[in-house]
């Protein structure tokens, strides 16, 4: 990562109704009359991804970036079958009080996105606009199904080295992406575990929902709930998980939807390309203009 992507931030932490210790970075001035913006990370990922985002954002706003529960430095879920989305959903509520949010801008990667469609349910009062990236209602079944099988399985690497070599084997199409993306994208998939090598920075256990299909829902539904907040929905060019014809249909279905599609790179797009900045600084100025001090 550039110096020019480097902020500082707060680490702190929160306890969730079920008694988790969980974890979030805290980046600009709360104090600032500009939206504030929350990120939620994709199935595996965590607040790490949005390092450049939130680097680039916190100048002039707050953004906050939570590890979901069984990622990152937040706990593990002893229970496997918790890991669905009612139960983030409810986190990030509790989060969004603790940070004392409101009038917020959420930007949702992938998982992260269908859970801002989930706070359209169940807080719709919090949301002033949402980011889709790289997700929408209609997702392809076989990309879902390879999905859980890479989640599903821990592939320790015996070094960095080893870890930076695998992410660039999975991610060998994204054209867009030059070394030192690469490098940033291993740095927040794995983590040294204290038996010398490096593993996956997820619990593998966070699938078993998605197997027993307790965690389907009626994504069309969600969607239905941001059908009254401004939504840019952001797609890779050469993503395997939300069509282009999905994205036609998300057109179709929002009256105030606007798209940006980044060249050169599949599911998903990491936001700091220029097609991903150019759209997100557009439109969070524009909620901006609706945001009283």
């Amino acid at each position: 990562m550039s110096a020019a992507e480097v902020a500082e931030y707060a680490e702190r932490r929160y306890t969730s109704q079920d008694g988790l210790s969980l974890y979030f970075r805290d980046y600009g001035d709360a104090a600032s009359p500009r939206r504030p913006v929350l990120c939620l990370p994709g199935l595996t990922r965590n607040s790490k991804d949005f390092a450049a985002i939130a680097a680039r954002l916190a100048p002039e706003r707050r953004v906050v970036c939570p590890d979901l529960r069984g990622r990152g430095r937040s706990d593990h879920d002893p229970n496997p079958l918790n890991y669905l989305p009612a139960t983030y959903v409810n986190d990030i509520r509790h989060l969004i009080a603790v940070c004392g949010l409101h009038g917020i801008a959420v930007i949702g990667t992938s998982l992260g996105g269908l859970l801002a469609m989930g706070l359209g349910v169940a807080a719709p009062g919090a949301i002033a606009g949402v980011v889709l990236n790289d997700v929408g209602p209609e997702i392809t079944p076989a990309a879902a199904e390879l999905i859980i099988d890479y989640v599903s399985n821990d592939k320790p690497q015996p070094d960095f080295d080893g870890a930076l070599a695998a992410t660039r084997e999975r991610f060998a199409e994204f054209d867009a992406w030059d070394d030192a993306a690469l490098r940033d994208v291993a740095e927040a998939t794995y983590c040294l575990g204290e038996d010398g090598l490096w593993h996956f920075d997820w619990d593998t256990k966070l699938a078993e929902p998605l197997r027993n299909g307790t965690a389907n829902h009626d994504l069309w539904a969600l969607f239905t709930a941001i059908r009254n907040v401004p939504v840019l929905a952001i797609r890779g060019d050469r993503s395997d998980l939300l069509p282009e014809t999905g994205l036609e249909a998300m057109k179709r279905e929002h009256p105030d939807l606007d798209t940006a599609v980044v060249a050169g790179v599949g599911h998903a797009p990491r936001l700091s390309e220029p097609e991903s900045v150019e759209a997100i600084d557009r439109f969070l100025a524009r909620l901006d203009t609706g945001h009283a001090a």
